[in-house]
């Protein structure tokens, strides 16, 4: 083997690994921050019990501040294994839940999404996926709170 052809060998694949490489894509948080018709103590568990129903686990940090850990994609022993390597997307959530007046409540969702597209790479914030955006989120907690 040349030095010359050693040396195409080993330059092709840093190209290749380098061209594959960039910046992560700016995007917006995903947050909504909106007034609710409702007193804080039952949108706390609304919230609580809409975000439990989605596969999250939620701590209650304070009496306004919720936190969750990384949603459970799948009921088994395995959901650990998605959340390391194997998985392509992970979200989890913070809910802040003040309120306003005697009858209405300020609550602001921002939910955190994490993806990767494949095994070896490493987990970057992304766009929130549909099913787990805050939007998404808010309307199944104003369903829940029986709000149009």
């Amino acid at each position: 083997m040349t030095l010359r052809s050693l040396h195409c060998l080993l330059i092709v694949p840093l190209l290749a690994s380098a061209a594959c490489a960039g910046p992560p894509i700016p995007h917006e948080p995903d947050v909504v921050d909106v007034i609710l018709p409702s007193p804080a103590d039952q949108v706390r568990t609304t919230v609580i019990q809409v975000l439990t129903n989605d596969g999250y686990e939620v701590e209650q940090e304070s009496d306004q501040n919720l936190t969750t850990g990384f949603r459970e994609e799948i009921r088994s022993p395995w959901d650990g294994l998605l959340h390391w390597r194997f998985g392509t997307g992970r979200s989890r959530v913070h809910a802040l839940v003040t309120a306003a007046e005697e009858q209405t409540t300020r609550l602001r969702l921002h939910v955190f999404y994490e993806g990767k597209d494949g095994l070896f790479t490493r987990w970057e914030e992304s766009p929130t996926a549909l099913p787990q955006s805050a939007e998404h989120q808010l309307r199944l907690i104003k369903n829940a709170l029986h709000i149009l």
